[in-house]
């Protein structure tokens, strides 16, 4: 499997695993809403890449750093470094420590995802 479909594989199962996590915890059912539509776009850009890998990547490059930059807000909230006012909405789980570590994999798969999708100049 070659870096680019790696790459939007793992833009699936963030895509999945936000929603997942998002439909039971949603503080407010607008920002629930919001969060499946943008999920359901990015896995439907990965979606496309999937099948045509020769096209352009970018629109998922900036999902996933999207994504990266939202989970790492929600560790910078976490940890009190900012206040966003979001406190619910990062706090998925009932014990601070399970919703950390949520965050911290999260950042971590869309770090690797951006890094996977990046183009890589050719070698000559």
């Amino acid at each position: 499997m070659d870096k680019t479909r790696l790459g939007a594989w793992l833009v699936i199962s963030l895509a999945v695993a936000q929603t997942l996590t998002t439909l039971p915890t949603a503080a407010a059912p607008e920002l629930g809403a919001t969060a499946v539509i943008f999920n359901a776009a990015a896995a439907f850009s990965a979606y496309l890449l999937l099948r045509r890998p020769d096209r352009g990547r970018w629109p998922l490059v900036v999902w996933s750093a999207g994504f990266f930059g939202w989970h790492v807000t929600g560790l910078a909230t976490m940890a009190g470094l900012i206040t966003t006012d979001l406190d619910p909405v990062f706090f998925i789980a009932s014990q601070c420590e399970l919703s950390i570590a949520y965050q911290a994999v999260l950042a971590t798969l869309a770090g690797f995802a951006v890094h996977l999708l990046l183009p890589r100049p050719e070698k000559g």
